[in-house]
């Protein structure tokens, strides 16, 4: 599969009104040190990954000089991420959770969002439970969207491996147009799917993790790094991460400037779609949801059915690192 890299080495002409709209917080310190590296790589996938995509000016204003958006395929982030094919990427918790147990060299930094998955359901479809013996499309086994709506299905009493029909339906296939066309019964959709969905009036929705508990309550996107990468690289990843949180607020403070910086830099085709999208997702939950509760509430959801063999002590052990963080809640409370 080929790999597409957007590299950029000096500042673009484009920015959220100019370079003064993103850095509205000091750059970095000189006592922190100096970056063990200028080179960033970046997974570019889905639109709710925004806040990785608008920090850019202020990964510069970090020290960064290159850095990279490289087009990661669906259900293979985390061995991307573990392979150092990229450094950093946004993902689904669950999915991580389970690539640490899997042995992936992957450490999570950091919740960034909370939400952005909708179960959209046909007719004679109500609530989850109704999805026994149902169809579901999902882009692959094992991808973030499978990992997770295993859980939900889990949580009402089904039993995922036998309850639902899965319908991986590979790179080649998009789940929506199934969905639209009948030949599948549910599908879970992200933006900016869920958007189409709703605009083109197909099917209904039964799900949404931004406001049903307890999913709402816990952080759908972390970020995730190499694990080598944070380890040689310290100053470096304090700095990613904290680019990263500052556009998260951007993303939640100035939707409609984000989304027309994201459709001018070719990341989204459709600016109506991005900005319901960046108003949809709680971006500004990252100070206040606590990362390591919902490490440990999808490591017990997936131990209980059997998708994971570590206990949440371990995978927390093993998997998560919060100095960061911590560090970065001190630091940029306004």
């Amino acid at each position: 599969m080929s790999v597409t890299q957007t590299r950029r080495r000096f500042p673009t002409t484009l920015s959220l009104a100019g370079t003064t709209g993103l850095l509205r917080w000091p750059p970095a310190s000189a006592a922190e040190g100096t970056l063990e590296t200028t080179t960033v790589r970046l997974a570019k996938r889905s639109l709710c990954n925004a806040p990785e995509y608008v920090a850019e000016e202020l990964l510069r204003a970090e020290g960064f000089t290159e850095i990279r958006f490289i087009d990661t395929p669906v259900p293979d982030t985390a061995s991307w991420v573990a392979q150092s094919k990229i450094d950093f990427s946004l993902g689904y918790s669950s999915y991580y959770v389970a690539a640490i147990d899997a042995g992936e060299l992957v450490v999570l930094l950091a919740g960034v969002h909370v939400g952005c998955f909708e179960l959209f359901a046909g007719e004679g479809i109500r609530r989850i439970a109704d999805l026994k013996g149902k169809s579901v499309g999902v882009n692959a086994l094992g991808s973030g969207s499978h990992v997770f709506l295993a859980a939900i299905a889990a949580h009402v009493g089904l039993d995922p491996a036998k309850d639902l029909r899965w319908v991986a339906t590979g790179p080649s296939v998009d789940p929506l147009e199934l969905f639209a066309g009948g030949k599948i019964d549910a599908f879970l959709a992200f933006p900016p799917a869920a958007q189409d969905l709703r605009a083109r009036n197909i099917g209904h929705v039964i799900f949404n993790s931004s406001i049903d508990p307890p999913w709402s309550q816990y952080f759908c996107c972390m970020q995730a790094a190499n694990r080598e990468f944070v380890r040689n690289y310290p100053i470096a990843t304090k700095r990613v991460l904290r680019a990263i949180l500052k556009a998260a607020d951007l993303c939640a403070t100035e939707p409609a400037r984000v989304a027309q910086q994201l459709v001018e830099r070719g990341f989204t085709d459709r600016y109506d779609y991005t900005v319901q999208a960046l108003r949809e997702i709680p971006y500004d939950k990252w100070r206040e949801y606590d990362a390591e509760d919902t490490v440990r509430f999808y490591s017990l959801r997936l131990h209980e059915m059997g998708m994971i063999k570590s206990s949440p002590q371990k995978i927390i052990a093993d998997g998560t690192d919060w100095r960061f963080l911590n560090e970065l809640k001190r630091e940029l409370k306004a």
